[in-house]
């Protein structure tokens, strides 16, 4: 059987799939993931990938690509040309797994299931209804169990990757932990202020501090460190970030990519939650945390890209101070 696992949105939504696409492929699957440019290192992480494809669909994303004719007639045919006789179709609780499954009906796909509240019409066999206040993991587990998929015996159900590369070359030597300031929506970032902050003090209360971020973060990377911190930005590809999470005490991010990856890793994260989406929904899964961030602030729920509250106060009355407590409680506790 070949399965068709479907996730089109960002790095960290996809590494959410994780479960689920072990889920499908200890049946004895074939499975291709078919995700988006932002989500495609992710998708190349997943234990149980055989193959990825890669299409910018019109419907996800903060700059989606026009609707093209031409493009999804392409994407129709190389899924027709596959013969997949099954596919999941994996969204946040908040998007349509419907467009998406009017292509791949289209293309053919046999048996199609999702999480739908809308009704689906004849495009999906299976329409699963999540429950209440699950985590999107979770959700996206039950959907591939509704669908025939349950989780495999033995397996946690926790986010897993590829084992990652050895990285002490970039790290050196001893323990450590990771400051990733950066975010994909600035109303999820903490402020550079509040970040260098936490390094010095972090720096002053003993621990060695590497700061992360992507190629296009190196000026915000390099601000934070400071004269204390150890500047990778720019300088970690997923495999090596996720190398350099793995062996870290504790990881210090927003609710972005990195926070996914340091708990597929194993590693405790201090989750800086602004809470303009549910932390019950989006909060690092399965390994310990602490939460820091106002959950109740005007902003909550709103799905803000940009902090409607002026002085962004959910986060940035989180103080350096409040983030050195949380390490040293996560460190405490999970010796």
């Amino acid at each position: 059987m070949r399965a068709l696992v479907v996730r089109l949105d960002s790095f960290g939504d996809v590494l959410l799939a994780g479960p689920a696409v072990r889920a499908v492929a200890a049946r004895g699957t074939r499975v291709t993931m078919l995700c988006g440019p932002r989500g495609e290192p992710a998708a190349r992480l997943l234990p149980g990938v055989d193959e990825v494809l890669v299409w910018s669909a019109p419907w996800e994303g903060v700059d989606p690509p026009p609707v093209r004719a031409a493009d999804l007639d392409g994407l129709v045919r190389r899924l027709r040309e596959a013969a997949f006789d099954v596919a999941l179709v994996l969204t946040s609780f908040h998007q349509s797994p419907l467009p998406t499954a009017l292509v791949l009906r289209l293309a053919g796909i046999g048996r199609i299931g999702a999480d739908s509240v809308d009704h689906p019409g004849s495009l999906l066999d299976v329409r699963h209804r999540r429950l209440p206040g699950r985590h999107e993991a979770e959700a996206a587990l039950d959907t591939a169990a509704a669908l025939g998929f349950p989780p495999p015996p033995g397996d946690d159900g926790r986010l897993r990757v590829l084992p990652p590369p050895d990285t002490v070359a970039l790290t050196g030597n001893g323990p450590y932990v990771v400051v990733h300031p950066g975010a994909s929506a600035p109303a999820r970032a903490w402020s550079l202020g509040r970040c260098a902050e936490a390094v010095a003090l972090l720096t002053d209360a003993g621990h060695r501090v590497i700061v992360t971020g992507g190629p296009d973060e190196t000026d915000l990377t390099r601000r934070v460190s400071g004269e204390t911190g150890v500047d990778l930005g720019g300088r970690t590809e997923p495999r090596t970030l996720a190398g350099v999470l793995r062996t870290a005490d504790v990881v210090v991010c927003g609710n972005t990519g990195p926070a996914h990856l340091a708990a597929a890793v194993g590693t405790p994260v201090v989750s800086l939650f602004a809470p303009v989406v549910p932390a019950e929904r989006w909060g690092p899964y399965g390994v310990p945390s602490v939460l820091l961030g106002d959950q109740k602030a005007p902003c909550a729920d709103s799905r803000a890209r940009h902090c409607p509250v002026p002085g962004h106060p959910c986060l940035d009355e989180v103080t350096g101070q409040d983030v050195v407590q949380a390490v040293r409680k996560l460190l405490e506790e999970h010796v």
